[in-house]
């Protein structure tokens, strides 16, 4: 049995009930049950659709998401979420990069490195080395002034922790700014690299070893053993290339407004939704959140 969801984004509310009906219809779906009214509808079918690729296509212009998933343990007992454009709706480096006068360059480093056309690591050590000698007070004012938060976050980990999820965040950026995320989201742990400073200045280096693609999988094989349980319980969401090691170890891996290589690659794509889309992914209603 699989469910198929589908959804669109909770600003709109535009998801048509023709359009549920007809699909059911078409592939023999069971009863339609409405998690948020006008924004997200499921339902159940026997098999997965041969054409649910073409359709899911299809569907995109029209802002609804298609998600096809097995229908038993949708509901899983660990988030693994990365930060940047996933957490939150900025790249760190970013914006510390456009406080010293080289954001253009990094920016566009950054786009490259996240669809997988440069080395994580590499890039990251380039544009870090761009950022030698900025004050360190920098990085507080970028907290304050240029961070926010994405839609749906705090609802997604206040609910699944209310469920007993343990929940980490985990960033190819930076502990300064994942520290401060981790706590403003109620994340029960978080990981992420080190900028190095001396003198109250940054030093254009991080410190070694690097958390890119590779430690993240290793995050989420580590958190687990810990828990005691198993990969399949895990639900992923990221946004970049470095993320699809988690994203394909997950039980549930989701690519959230991702890179064109990510979503070529990703098993579950959701464009139009915000965070609280993983929790309709897990069949919560929209009156179970968390707020």
């Amino acid at each position: 049995m699989f469910t198929v969801t589908l959804l669109t984004s909770p600003e709109e509310r535009a998801l048509s009930g023709a359009l549920v009906e007809s699909l059911r219809n078409a592939w023999g779906g069971g009863e339609v049950r409405w998690l948020s009214v006008d924004e997200v509808a499921e339902f159940d079918v026997p098999a997965r659709p041969g054409n649910e690729a073409e359709v899911r296509a299809d569907l995109q212009p029209g802002g609804t998401d298609l998600i096809v998933q097995p229908a038993a343990g949708r509901r899983r007992r660990m988030l693994l979420a990365d930060m940047d454009s996933t957490m939150i709706r900025q790249e760190c480096i970013d914006e510390l990069a456009a406080e010293a006068g080289v954001g253009e360059r990094v920016a566009e480093i950054t786009a490259r490195a996240m669809n997988g056309e440069l080395d994580f690591e590499g890039a990251l050590l380039e544009r870090v080395a761009l950022l030698k000698g900025l004050d360190e007070a920098v990085i507080h004012h970028v907290l304050e002034h240029r961070i926010t938060y994405m839609p749906g976050g705090f609802e997604l980990v206040a609910t699944m922790k209310a469920a007993g999820a343990h929940t980490v965040l985990v960033s190819g950026g930076f502990t300064a700014f994942a520290s401060r995320v981790a706590a403003a989201l109620g994340f029960h742990e978080h990981r992420a690299n080190v900028l190095l400073a001396e003198g109250g200045r940054l030093t254009g280096d991080v410190a070694r070893p690097i958390l890119g693609r590779e430690a993240k999988v290793a995050a989420l094989e580590e958190v687990t053993a810990r828990l005691g349980i198993d990969a399949a319980d895990v639900l992923a969401v990221g946004d970049g290339a470095n993320d699809l090691g988690m994203l394909g170890r997950a039980g549930t891996g989701v690519a959230l407004h991702a890179k064109p290589a990510v979503q070529a690659q990703a098993r579950i794509v959701v464009n139009h939704g915000d965070l609280s889309a993983l929790l309709f992914l897990q069949g919560y209603a929209r009156s179970e959140f968390v707020t």
